[in-house]
């Protein structure tokens, strides 16, 4: 999901579980706050962790 529609992210918000949003949803307001564009990923680095990999390789082409 991102955040700003239309906008670039600027921060990538990677989570392992749907349920961890209780705790990241914090992050996200502290960025809308700020008006930082961001995105919010749910990645299991335990059940795929080549998809994190993927992620995070990518996010820096990205301007993550």
């Amino acid at each position: 999901m991102a955040r700003h529609e239309g906008e670039q992210p600027l921060v990538g918000i990677a989570m392992g579980s749907d349920s961890d949003l209780k705790i990241m949803q914090h992050v996200g307001l502290a960025l809308d706050e700020f008006s930082v564009p961001y995105e919010e990923r749910v990645i299991s680095a335990h059940r795929t962790p080549e998809k994190m990999m993927k992620y995070g390789h990518e996010a820096v082409g990205r301007g993550l």
